[in-house]
């Protein structure tokens, strides 16, 4: 079973073959608009995103958020004299992730959606290593599969129509096709003790870090894949640091003791009304949102977010560790960050699909 010790790296380099745009495909024009896509196929370079002034836009907020932040960092070090070690363990670790994640979007859709996928395969590795999945590779490596499986469903073309990036019929059906892939397993190898765990084990990683988690790259098929992508991971961020803001200043009452201590109720509530307020400020991000569209986006950030974040630290809480991996320094691990995502990205885009269609201009 050495292989499938390896399996994160080979499975990525099998996705990363699959990435780009193979031939055209002669069949019916879709039911649609497919419009102009934000992300040609070929060429896609940096030009193509500093031609969009929804990018540039949001480099100079978040570059303005980390230079305040310094500034911030350093004011309450020599000024104030406060001890500001651990904060810029986790400023550093910003300094890091931001650019990067600017990198992986600037650098295309291929790119993006190969790049999400790699980390969603390493959130599920933390979560297995966590929970005890890790002792049947069988599983483990079929829940990479199902992960990786559902990124070329998100990064190949719809056979039925020419020209849409996506196969979304397909990313729709995953949940299906991978649960019973997981219950053959243990019948393939005709096995039965400890099989209910593992099989609970491998559908709850994947349904929640390899098919939720998974529709924030399919943003990257969309025409507004430059304003959908980095809107709602900006927001769901600014979401989390709102939260943790309030929550120190007028935090009194605790949100849910047993599950996150430190969470309090002024903190959720606060972090709610930055979120409500956000969608309004960056409407450049989605200039074809209604009224309606705006605050339901508040809604899936201010709520959805703290949900997702809830829901891990459950998980954590009764496994009895408080981060789920130390990949990332003064955040914990892959699974630690992308936890506020794991809610917000599916409801925003099927808040998108139902409202407008993924494809609309």
């Amino acid at each position: 079973m050495s292989f499938l010790r390896r399996a994160p790296a080979w499975l990525l380099l099998a996705l990363v073959a699959l990435a780009g745009c193979g031939p055209e495909k002669r069949n019916p024009s879709p039911p649609v608009s497919a419009g102009p896509y934000a992300w040609p196929c070929l060429p896609v370079n940096w030009r193509t995103a500093f031609d969009s002034p929804v990018y540039r836009t949001y480099a100079l907020l978040v570059g303005g958020a980390l230079l305040a932040g310094a500034l911030g960092l350093l004011i309450a070090r020599f000024v104030f004299r406060r001890d500001v070690a651990k904060i810029w363990i986790t400023y550093r670790s910003w300094l890091f992730m931001a650019p990067l994640a600017f990198l992986v979007i600037g650098l295309g859709r291929e790119v993006t959606i190969v790049a999400l996928t790699a980390l969603s395969v390493l959130g599920v590795k933390e979560f297995a290593r966590a929970t005890g999945l890790y002792r049947d590779w069988w599983m483990t490596g079929a829940s990479y599969l199902a992960i990786v499986a559902t990124g070329v469903a998100t990064l190949v073309g719809d056979p039925t129509y020419t020209g849409l990036h996506g196969w979304w019929g397909l990313f729709l059906a995953m949940p299906a096709f991978a649960i019973t892939v997981f219950v053959l397993i243990p019948i393939l190898r005709d096995r039965v003790a400890g099989q209910l765990q593992y099989i609970a084990l491998t559908i709850l990683a994947f349904l929640y870090l390899g098919w939720m988690f998974g529709h924030l790259p399919w943003l990257a098929n969309t025409n507004h894949a430059y304003g959908y992508l980095l809107y709602l991971i900006f927001a769901v961020e600014l979401n989390d640091i709102a939260a943790f803001t309030f929550g120190r200043i007028f935090g009194r009452h605790k949100l849910r003791p047993a599950i996150s201590p430190n969470k309090t109720w002024e903190g959720a509530l606060g972090a709610l009304a930055v979120s409500m307020a956000l969608p309004w400020l960056l409407r450049f991000s989605f200039p074809h949102f209604t009224p309606t569209d705006l605050i339901l986006t508040g809604l899936i950030v201010g709520v959805g977010g703290q949900l997702g974040d809830l829901s891990i630290s459950v998980i954590k809480r009764d496994l009895g560790v408080k981060d789920m991996g130390a990949l990332i320094p003064g955040h914990g691990g892959v699974l630690d960050r992308i936890d506020s995502l794991l809610y917000t990205a599916p409801l925003f885009l099927h808040l998108i699909q139902n409202s407008h269609g993924i494809y609309a201009h």
